[in-house]
């Protein structure tokens, strides 16, 4: 099989580190990839939100399979474009991506599908921003309607501050405050069939102890020793099921990784929201225990054929990863500084040592000395496994003390009160 990944984060790298290992995969492509991404997969210069210029590419290069990775493309309709060429595509169709796309179309479709979630109001205007956060009050949870990379959300008890992020957003979701924790579950789906992955947990503010801005992510790790046992059953039938159904009935089958973001609350389990893609970093610790060779698993949740696909493989241990964020990230991030001490290569001739604790690059490229440099605002996800998440986190963060990269900043905590109790 011959696989295209579009996208150039530290999710492609997984996506690609896991396809280079699957002995199905006879050739493996990336566009526009990244310095850690040529590594194991040759790497093609696109415009990744252009669906014509990806369909071409995948086309001349004879792919078997479309991996569009980052939402923004597949907001855009780039998968759209493949599987009008003839190519299967993992990823949603334009309109099905609006689950992502849009905050207000996400809570239109669980209100039909009766899935669980925050009350919210979609606000367009001062005096309906006003109203919806004194009906909600502190903690006030603001969300951007549109795409925003993982920033659009204000979670805080300053009300000036949800206000004016709140105005400076075209359409905008306020919805009320969910206790308890968060869990993120990924499924893969035809449009009927729908397979869960293993649960996973981010953590998303930039620094220690859940202190400082929203982030794209600083970490995950997974399994969740703490969590019921019985948590996916229901997730699958109270949330994922029902979501894919109505899509389904709407006409916009969605066909690809539906991700739940999940608050564990006093009430019970409610989606916080949902994306169209693998997320950020859990995908990193998620495809770090999938034993189960990933090509045909997307192959088939992209022609229909999911119902035929055997059970998940799952290994016993868990999977740590910790992000290395450039400096000032997630503000506007310095970018062009030289990473130093980056490991061998975790493809499949790699040594033992170097499965167990590697480096996804993020946002790397190679300068004109052919050195790796930082070129976004996280970097590096750090990612190891263990049998514990104890002996998965010392890897990690044994691998994170050996790199250096000027002013860049991670945390120090991720998994660790999971891997203590």
């Amino acid at each position: 099989m011959k696989v295209l990944v579009i996208g150039g984060g530290a999710r492609e790298h997984a996506l690609c580190r896991s396809l280079s290992l699957d002995p199905d995969v006879t050739a493996l492509h990336c566009a526009p990839g990244n310095a850690g991404i040529a590594e194991v997969a040759e790497l093609h210069a696109v415009d990744a939100l252009d669906g014509a210029a990806v369909a071409e590419l995948a086309a001349s290069l004879r792919a078997d399979l479309v991996v569009v990775g980052p939402e923004a493309p597949l907001v855009a309709g780039v998968a759209d474009a493949v599987r009008e060429r003839g190519i299967p595509a993992f990823g949603p169709s334009a309109q099905a991506a609006q689950l992502e796309g849009s905050k207000a179309f996400a809570k239109d479709v669980m209100a039909a599908a009766g899935v669980p979630t925050a009350r919210a109001y979609v606000c367009t205007t001062p005096a309906e921003i006003d109203e919806a956060l004194d009906a909600f009050g502190a903690p006030y949870v603001v969300k951007d309607d549109g795409l925003a990379a993982g920033k659009g959300v204000v979670v805080t008890s300053d009300l000036a501050v949800a206000r004016e992020h709140a105005l400076a957003c075209e359409r905008v979701v306020i919805e009320e405050f969910l206790d308890g924790p968060e869990v993120s579950l990924f499924a893969i789906t035809d449009g009927e069939t729908v397979l869960p992955l293993s649960p996973a947990q981010d953590f998303k503010r930039a620094l220690d102890g859940d202190e400082g801005p929203n982030t794209g992510g600083m970490g995950a790790y997974s399994p969740l020793p703490w969590a019921d046992p019985k948590l996916v059953d229901e997730v699958m039938e109270t949330v994922l099921r029902p979501t894919v159904d109505e899509l389904r009935r709407r006409g916009t089958p969605f066909s690809g990784l539906l991700y739940a973001g999940l608050a564990i609350t006093s009430r019970g389990v409610r989606v916080i929201e949902f994306n169209a893609r693998f997320g950020d970093p859990e995908t990193q610790v998620v495809l770090a225990r999938l034993k189960t060779p990933l090509a045909s698993v997307l192959l088939n949740a992209s022609t229909g054929n999911l119902a035929a696909e055997p059970p998940l493989r799952w290994s016993d241990g868990a999977a740590v990863t910790v992000v290395i964020a450039s400096h000032n990230y997630p503000g506007t991030p310095r970018t062009g500084d030289v990473i130093e001490g980056l490991p061998e290569a975790s493809g499949a001739d790699a040594s033992e040592k170097a499965q167990k604790a590697y480096v996804l690059h993020a946002g790397t490229a190679l300068d004109a000395d052919g050195r790796v440099v930082s070129a976004g605002g996280r970097v590096l996800s750090v990612t190891a496994t263990g049998a514990d998440l104890a002996t998965a986190r010392g890897r990690a963060y044994e691998l994170v003390s050996r790199i250096r990269l000027d002013g860049s900043h991670h945390r120090t905590d991720i998994a660790a009160k999971a891997a203590s109790d």
